[in-house]
This record gives C-alpha cells, sequence and structure tokens, in this order.
C-alpha cells in the first residue's frame, strides 16, 4: 500500500513540474494528464481514495485546458468514485461537475445516468428534497432520450419521496401518470396494480373519503381490471372504514391484505400515518360526546 502512495506522490510531484515549466501549450497538459491519471491508479491501488479523488480532479482541469469536455467529465466522475468511499460530500460534487459537462456537450444519456445516480445519493443520506430534485431531472432527461422505463423508475422515486414529505398531491399525479403510460405497454401493464394501489394509498393520507371514492371509480375507467385484484378491495375497504372511522376495521384490512402479499416499509410507513389520523379523529369526537 505505502509503494502504491510512493508512486503515486512520485508521478503527482512530475505532473505538477511538467505544468509549472515550459512547453508547447497542448503537449504539457497532455503529458501532465498522462502521469495523473497513472498517480490516481496508483492512489487507488493503495487504498489511498481521498488522494485519488483530487488527483482525478486535476486530471480533469487538464482535460478542460485541452477543451476535452467529456473526457473531463469522466475524470470527475471517477473522482466521485473515489470520494464515495470516504465522502459522500465530495462525491457528490464531483458528479454535479460531471453533469454539467454532460450537459454543456448534448451527452443528455450520461447526464441523466449521474443526476439518478446523485439522486440515489441523496437518498441514502436521507435527504429527500435533494434526492426528488436530482431524480425530477434525471426522469426528464431519459424522458427526452426516450428511456422509457428509466424514466419511469426516476419518476415512481419522486412520487415516493413527495409523499414521505407529505407532498400528497404531487404524489398521486405522478403516480396516476406513470400507470396510465404503463397502460399502453405490454411490458409494464401488471405493473399498474401496484402503481394505482400507492397513488391510493396517498389519497387514503389525504383522509378525503370523497376523493378516495372518486379516485377508485377512476382507477377501474383507467384499468377494466383492477376492481376485481385485492389491491382495489384494500383500498376501497379502507376507504370504507374510514366513512365509518373504524380504526380497527382499518387495522384488520391491512393485516389481511399483508397476510398474504407483505407490505414494503414506505407504504407501511404511510398506512400508520392515515390510521393515526383516523385514531385521531375517534378520539377527538369521543371526547366531544
Amino acid at each position: 500500500m505505502a509503494d502504491q502512495t510512493a508512486k503515486g506522490d512520485d508521478l503527482e510531484m512530475k505532473a505538477e513540474k511538467k505544468l509549472g515549466g515550459w512547453g508547447i501549450f497542448g503537449s504539457k497538459y497532455e503529458d501532465a494528464a498522462d502521469m495523473y491519471e497513472k498517480a490516481a491508479n496508483h492512489f487507488k491501488l493503495g487504498k489511498n481514495w481521498d488522494r485519488a479523488g483530487a488527483v482525478y480532479i486535476k486530471l480533469a482541469n487538464c482535460h478542460l485546458k485541452l477543451e476535452s469536455k467529456h473526457e473531463a467529465a469522466s475524470a470527475y466522475v471517477d473522482a466521485a468514485n473515489c470520494y464515495k468511499k470516504i465522502s459522500i460530500q465530495e462525491a457528490a460534487q464531483s458528479l454535479k461537475e460531471a453533469v454539467k459537462l454532460f450537459m454543456e456537450i448534448g451527452r443528455l444519456n450520461m447526464a441523466a445516468r449521474y443526476y439518478k445516480e446523485l439522486g440515489e445519493i441523496y437518498e441514502q443520506e436521507q435527504n429527500l428534497e435533494e434526492a426528488v430534485e436530482n431524480f425530477e431531472r434525471a426522469a426528464d432527461l431519459f424522458e427526452s432520450e426516450e428511456v422509457t422505463t428509466s424514466a419511469n423508475q426516476c419518476k415512481q422515486k419522486v412520487a415516493q419521496f413527495a409523499a414521505q414529505l407529505e407532498q400528497y398531491p404531487k404524489a398521486i399525479e405522478i403516480f396516476e401518470e406513470i400507470a396510465r403510460h404503463s397502460m399502453n405497454n405490454n411490458l409494464l401493464k401488471y405493473s399498474v396494480k401496484g402503481i394505482l394501489l400507492n397513488a391510493g394509498i396517498c389519497q387514503l393520507c389525504r383522509g378525503d373519503v370523497v376523493a378516495i371514492t372518486n379516485s377508485l371509480e377512476r382507477y377501474q375507467e383507467l384499468d377494466p381490471t383492477f376492481s376485481g385484484t385485492r389491491e382495489y378491495k384494500l383500498l376501497a375497504d379502507l376507504a370504507a372504514s374510514m366513512d365509518e372511522e373504524d380504526v380497527g376495521k382499518f387495522t384488520d384490512c391491512i393485516k389481511e391484505f399483508d397476510s398474504m402479499t407483505r407490505l414494503d416499509p414506505w407504504k407501511t410507513t404511510l398506512l400508520l400515518r392515515a390510521k393515526n389520523a383516523l385514531k385521531a379523529k375517534e378520539e377527538e369526537e369521543d371526547d366531544l360526546t
């Protein structure tokens, strides 16, 4: 490890010396870039991630001097991959630089890919606002490049985080849009009932029984098979128990569904919110009688 770091040090120093000396403008940056790349590889082999990341940024700057924006963007991505091992903030900053360059040279697919990666970084950090922003950008770019599956994946993330942030109307609108588009795609049709369930759960969190009932009618028009699914039955039963203000029935419906189809943590969290709101309403009314 120490040997690799020493080799990296030596190459980095040679690159700095090359940049500080005389030489034909282009060639000195090309020579330095070559040395920086080799130095970064040695630092990586020595697991010296901080040094490797810093050298990749120097490499990116050399490529920018040579007006090679694609190579510079790739160097920023390499820096981000090193920084991921030690500093999420540094990794995110490097990816942002890469995305900016990919956008400038019209590599929208690459920009979308790294916006998505930024979204995933912020998701890990539980910074949902930043995650939403980056997944939205990724979705827009994937859509413009007609990469529908990736666009939908990013949109689903946006909808899920919006719901977690209690932005229910936004989440509902996105889930319903994905469901509409998926109905026209033979490969995605099977996923529609799950997406409509997500939209319906967001409706339950809003606590408006009339809106939930109207939505269920709309979902049946969208997908005529939906009314025969367990997902539809769950939403209809939960809406009825909300209308009756029956917390016990609400809980039993969820338990019954979960015993056959495990509810993921996202659904569980939102249904618990809806249940707690119903409980609070029930207790409030008990206090008044």
